[in-house]
């Protein structure tokens, strides 16, 4: 099984504007809505791709309500902390004149010890039962930054395999308790070793010092449209995806994972887990719906994924 955990839940609405002028009234002339969340959108996509798959994290109040009826509906399996207050909305406005998308991002619930002591506890359970475990995106207010040492501390505990997709601090302190895999931007490659990055070189010897430094087994860079970089103990590869037309970029990195974690479920090698990496986000890109991937595209541009030794 593969656990998922959106330490701050969504529903996430995108919203479809023949044009977006600023001042003005406009009206949509199309809207999707779905859970969201960086996990939320992990555990949707896995699911996709054929995956046991169960949901957890922190939620709250009617909307939180709505998190859990929705992923009902998609026969996803979840646990969930609930807390008092709203988990957040995320609006997505689409301008179709000039393809432009603003996001707006509520900030959620603020969460107590209580409910960080419990997230833990899920979590071990959770973790028992899970070959694959996913924490993804910001952490909630009200949690210390260092919160992810806790919870990657104790999915490893059980003997998971934990992917952490996090950014600035709360990444930082999560690689202290050396997660399995990391898929940071260059950007916080250079960030987390205080260096500067001048070229694919240098990026991808900053990718093997973060990999023995913390002792993971995979770290993976996405290069949007151009692929991505991913270094294990075995060796460095680069992923080429086929060119499309984009659709929404939001939820690619998530799908991301996704693809990584199905292929970690079933064992497969390391070149074929990058592939299915790549077709994932590649075929997240080709829908209106963060996290969301059609299997028949997803097949398709897996053929269509170059996989090369560098």
């Amino acid at each position: 099984m593969i656990t998922t955990v959106t330490m701050n839940a969504a529903i996430d609405k995108t919203y479809y504007l023949p044009a977006f002028p600023h001042g003005k009234v406009s009206r949509v002339r199309q809207y999707l809505a779905a859970p969201g969340g960086k996990g939320i959108n992990v555990a949707k996509v896995a699911a996709q791709l054929g995956a046991e798959v169960t949901a957890s994290g922190i939620v709250g109040g009617m909307n939180g309500e709505i998190i859990k009826k929705q992923l009902d509906d998609m026969s996803i399996a979840h646990q969930f902390v609930a807390v008092e207050g709203e988990s957040r909305l995320c609006l997505n406005i689409i301008d179709e004149e000039t393809g432009s998308s603003t996001e707006l991002l509520e900030p959620g619930p603020v969460v107590d010890n209580r409910a960080l002591d419990a997230m833990v506890q899920t979590m071990s359970a959770l973790a028992r039962t899970s070959k694959v475990v996913c924490i993804s995106g910001s952490l909630p207010a009200g949690a210390p930054a260092d919160y992810y040492i806790r919870l990657v501390g104790a999915a490893k505990k059980e003997g998971a395999y934990v992917i952490l997709d996090a950014s600035g601090d709360a990444l930082r302190f999560g690689l202290q308790a050396n997660p399995d895999m990391i898929k940071p931007n260059e950007e916080e490659v250079a960030a987390l070793l205080g260096t500067g990055i001048r070229d694919e070189q240098e990026l991808l010897r900053a990718m093997e010092d973060l990999l023995r430094e913390y002792r993971m087994e995979r770290v993976c860079v996405s290069l949007g449209g151009a692929g991505s970089l991913t270094v294990t103990s075995q060796g460095r590869y680069r992923a080429v995806t086929p060119p499309i037309q984009v659709v929404n970029t939001v939820g690619c990195g998530d799908s991301f994972v996704a693809g990584m974690a199905v292929s970690l479920l079933k064992q497969l090698p390391a070149e074929e887990g990058i592939a299915m990496a790549a077709a994932a986000g590649t075929a997240n890109a080709l829908s209106a719906m963060a996290g969301s991937v059609d299997p028949d595209t997803f097949r398709r541009l897996l053929g269509q994924v170059e996989i090369s030794r560098m």
